[in-house]
């Protein structure tokens, strides 16, 4: 039951800053889960939340969503996806924890220091980004870092960024669950089934709730950065336990 609380506070503190700055959920919960449940059960669980958040999110947004932009991210991830789910399915815990913590950090590295960068089209830099953001979803569970760069690469618009990466983000992580499931991860959850879903989702729309509050009340400047320092130490801890892993084996 402590994991699960623990858990759920990570998804709550995900959706409110996802709500507030587009990105949110990956960062914050990846790391916490892969310590609380292992990194292959952790960054699946944290795909199957990124769906849930993704889903209601886009519901509240659904009017400023560039559609046809998503289904373009969404179709270049796919392959990205399944050859994540293979490497989950394949590498020994010890190293899938030493490589989550250096795909969040290194991403957020790029995403916080990056200079400015130069201008690129869309056409010329959709599919590797989807390619790119997909792998790194089906791996750690983080594909906000490349949707990140690539925005600002393209110039994209913040507001309509954070609209559209919302379903980009909940079909990623339903993609990532369905082909880490044919692949044949397997997991555990701390409680039955059912009440794990009834949970989360009840978590998410309260994330949403406090979230479309503190819009009101709380800069996008200030989110990313609560974001980006949450992110950093679960990111830490996480390298920091795969390489003790490593080293006692």
């Amino acid at each position: 039951m402590t994991v699960l609380l623990f858990a759920l506070t990570a998804v709550l503190v995900g959706t409110v800053l996802q709500r507030v700055s587009g990105t949110g959920v990956g960062l914050v919960v990846a790391p916490v889960l892969s310590l609380l449940m292992g990194p292959g059960a952790g960054v699946l669980a944290t795909n199957a939340a990124t769906t849930c958040s993704g889903f209601l999110i886009t519901l509240s947004v659904r009017r400023l969503v560039e559609w046809r932009h998503a289904a373009v991210l969404v179709a270049s991830a796919l392959p990205g996806i399944v050859a994540g789910a293979l490497v989950v399915r394949l590498v020994p815990a010890g190293w899938l924890q030493v490589a989550v913590g250096l795909v969040v950090l290194t991403g957020l590295a790029i995403t916080r220091f990056s200079p400015a960068t130069p201008y690129a089209t869309r056409r010329a830099t959709a599919v590797p980004a989807g390619v790119v953001g997909g792998f790194c979803n089906a791996t750690a569970g983080v594909a906000a870092p490349a949707m990140v760069i690539y925005s600002r690469v393209t110039r994209w618009d913040q507001v309509r960024f954070a609209a559209t990466m919302q379903p980009v983000f909940m079909s990623m992580g339903l993609l990532s669950v369905v082909s880490k499931l044919v692949a044949g991860v397997h997991f555990a959850l701390p409680v039955p089934g059912i009440v794990a879903v009834v949970a989360l989702v009840v978590t998410v729309l309260l994330g949403i709730v406090l979230g479309t509050w503190l819009a009101r009340h709380l800069s996008k400047a200030v989110a990313q950065k609560l974001a980006m320092a949450l992110a950093t130490v679960g990111g830490v801890v996480v390298l920091v336990r795969g390489l003790l892993t490593l080293l006692s084996g």
